[in-house]
């Protein structure tokens, strides 16, 4: 007799994709652990507010978390990874890492669970901005000159956030990497079991809900006593508050440090800027490269 209940189609990683920011390959040599967690974002989508999540769940509302120090972005190439991987690797905690990559990068384990945020890409470009913007001399430094890096240097943004947008959408990512396939590429594997959807706007509606959510998937009995110190420390005032080790480095690598780097955590900033046109030109292209269901997703947090 056939088992009608076929094992999922897990993916399978197909290409490296290596530039000022990104080495894939670690994921080549990188040991997964059957309790790994691994943070997904095209960037600046909420990653460090899950990283948040995720350490206040797994270690009971501890305040002050070394977050950053704790759970590296494995495929930054800062440090090299004969560096980053060693050091991963001897973590005695439940490892929560976060990666920037589209699906088919990245070596997927079905041992791990993997949590991927989306977020409006109006919003993602102007929180982009101002994380380019305030850079200083010693991002340029380390993600330019560092050896082994791939292609063309980063260099400083335009001076105009709505020119920024532009360069951003016409060019597909420019001078980040592409940001449609990143979405999409996660949307379509949403059903495995070993994956959670999580939108920015749904966190901002019903932070609790959410993260009640996120403790389901990552099998976390939430300690209903610290449950009001967990909600606390996970709030926007505390995270801008105590910035320091959540932020990489500290916020060294930008003007005014950690608390630049935790900026406002709003959406819609866009809605001053942008006009008709510009709007209708986003959804156009939101509309061509993602499926009708990714790109309402994307739009809303709705399913």
């Amino acid at each position: 007799m056939t088992n009608s209940k076929q094992s999922p189609a897990w993916p399978t990683k197909k290409r490296e994709i290596q530039n000022h920011h990104f080495d894939s390959t670690i994921w080549n040599d990188f040991e997964f652990r059957s309790d790994d967690i691994i943070i997904s974002t095209y960037a600046k989508s909420g990653t460090t507010w899950m990283q948040q999540i995720i350490a206040q769940l797994l270690f009971d509302a501890r305040a002050d978390l070394p977050v950053a120090e704790m759970s590296p972005w494995l495929d930054l190439r800062v440090p090299p990874k004969a560096i980053k991987l060693p050091a991963v690797e001897a973590q005695t905690h439940r490892r929560f890492l976060k990666t920037h990559l589209p699906v088919d990068a990245l070596v997927f384990s079905p041992k791990a669970k993997y949590i991927y945020i989306g977020r409006d890409g109006r919003d993602v470009l102007w929180s982009m901005y101002h994380h380019h913007s305030t850079a200083n001399e010693h991002w340029y430094d380390a993600l330019n000159n560092t050896p082994g890096r791939v292609g063309p240097p980063i260099e400083k943004p335009v001076g105009n956030i709505v020119q920024y947008f532009h360069d951003w959408l016409d060019k597909d990512g420019y001078p980040w990497w592409p940001f449609w396939e990143n979405v999409q590429s996660w949307w379509d594997i949403r059903e495995l079991p070993n994956v959670l959807h999580v939108h920015f706007a749904n966190l901002k509606r019903d932070m609790p809900g959410e993260i009640r959510r996120i403790a389901s998937f990552i099998n976390v009995d939430i300690n209903e006593a610290l449950w009001p110190d967990i909600l606390q420390h996970c709030s926007f005032d505390y995270m801008k508050a105590h910035a320091t080790p959540s932020v990489p480095l500290g916020g060294a690598f930008w003007e005014g440090g950690a608390q630049t780097f935790i900026n406002q955590g709003v959406n819609g900033r866009w809605r001053e800027l942008l006009g008709k046109a510009d709007i209708e030109k986003y959804e156009f292209t939101a509309a061509r490269k993602l499926s009708a269901d990714c790109a309402r997703w994307l739009a809303s947090g709705d399913d």
